[in-house]
């Protein structure tokens, strides 16, 4: 007699939630395809779908959801073959939580799918700029892959090459800066030196 009366208990207060309640317990039992009909939130909605196998119906109820689901749209995007946004959002999940080690496990898989971008250099890793001085206006940088190489005949970087550089920081810092003003000055970018304010 008692556990009939708290199984009507329990009805009761389910039949007084409402729909989603249902839904919910649906899903907790195991029943997705029963939660469907029940769920009118989003978020349980595409859960539902998602398990069910229709993904293109989750995938809206997940965009329908908003920022609320960044986790569960990745899954769906990525069941959708949409790879490369599905590793953006779990990109912005990993932003928002850097420790969600189901979030990169699930974005290092999806970037196992997608095809490596694979650029094309001038045979020496770099890209070539010009500083061109149109006759109507100031000097520009043009960049260019398809120029010739910056150092043809150059040396690879080997143990040998390596072992005749000066172990000096300052000196390539001071070279560094002294070429990239040189750089700027011929663009024009930088300003006349002033006087001694003395």
């Amino acid at each position: 007699m008692r556990r009939l009366g708290l199984l009507l208990l329990a009805l009761a207060s389910l039949g007084i939630a409402g729909p989603a309640a249902w839904a919910k317990l649906a899903l907790v039992a195991g029943l997705p395809s029963l939660a469907v009909p029940f769920a009118s939130d989003p978020a349980v909605r595409g859960v539902a779908l998602y398990q069910t196998g229709r993904f293109a119906e989750a995938d809206d109820a997940f965009a329908e959801a908003g920022r609320s689901v960044t986790y569960n749209r990745g899954l769906s995007l990525a069941a959708l073959g949409n790879y490369p946004l599905s590793r953006a959002y779990f990109d912005a999940v990993l932003f928002a939580n850097p420790a969600d080690s189901q979030a990169r496990d699930n974005r290092a898989a999806v970037d196992a799918l997608i095809e490596p971008v694979v650029g094309d250099g001038n045979e020496t890793g770099r890209t070539a700029v010009q500083v061109i001085t149109p006759p109507d206006g100031p000097p520009v940088e043009r960049f260019s892959a398809d120029g010739p190489p910056l150092d043809t005949g150059g040396r690879v970087a080997d143990d040998a090459w390596l072992a005749t550089l000066a172990d000096d920081p300052g000196e390539f810092l001071r070279l560094r800066i002294a070429d990239e003003y040189t750089r700027r000055l011929s663009l024009g970018l930088t300003p006349p030196q002033e006087g001694d304010p003395w």
